[in-house]
């Protein structure tokens, strides 16, 4: 039986990427481990995240036990392209795709009415999922080799500041990732803006990067 890591461990799981222009074998592996049923750590633009194949049960349900999160709180999503917004939200309305058009990718996260299919472990049993589609060319690049998209909620306890370097990242974290891509320091804050699209008018959740007025400007013109 092999010995379960313990904190110190985990650095070796540690692999630098350049943040720019991401090698894409190193990406490859991180997105096998993914496949494999693994949680692989990567850069988004302000923080780090979590990302596990949002269609197997047991690895999304380990990202709630790493985080030491309730199962009532809904996880993000990540998605390659808005091809992939189909297969999770029931319905795309115009003020979500005028958003989209303007702050996509990156920025804000866009909460939708999920479709039956969506594990319900990701919507906190509520029927909503927040999706996005990143701009950090590592998290772009990593979800282009994989036919699903990930979870995205950061990669940090659940109630504690987010991880923005990862020198920062909780060794109950770190010792439990398949692979850890560390991109150097990241701009950290408060992360994306959360817009619920699925009321008229809609609902700015957490105002981050884009701030409301932006949202509501946007949709003015």
């Amino acid at each position: 039986m092999s010995k379960r890591p313990q904190p110190s461990d985990f650095s070796e799981r540690i692999c630098p990427v350049d943040p720019a222009a991401p090698d894409s074998a190193l990406i490859g592996r991180a997105a096998e481990l993914i496949k494999a049923g693994g949680l692989v750590v990567f850069p988004t633009r302000a923080l780090y995240g979590i990302g596990a194949d949002i269609y197997q049960p047991d690895a999304v349900s380990r990202v709630f036990t790493v985080k030491r999160r309730t199962s009532d709180k809904p996880i993000s999503v990540l998605i390659r392209s808005e091809s992939q917004l189909n297969d999770l939200a029931a319905e795309i309305p115009d003020t979500a795709r005028r958003l989209m058009d303007r702050f996509w990718p990156g920025l804000i996260t866009l909460v939708f009415t999920a479709q039956p299919a969506v594990p319900s472990a990701l919507t906190g049993n509520f029927g909503k999922i927040g999706i996005r589609m990143p701009a950090h060319p590592v998290a772009a690049t990593l979800l282009a080799q994989l036919s699903h998209p990930i979870t995205g909620t950061s990669a940090n306890l659940s109630g504690q500041p987010g991880c923005a370097q990862i020198s920062g990242l909780a060794a109950e974290i770190g010792k439990e990732m398949a692979m850890i891509l560390d991109a150097g320091p990241l701009a950290g804050g408060a992360g994306s803006t959360v817009v619920d699209v699925t009321t008229a008018p809609l609902i700015v959740l957490r105002e981050g990067t884009v701030s409301e007025t932006d949202i509501r400007s946007c949709l003015k013109e």
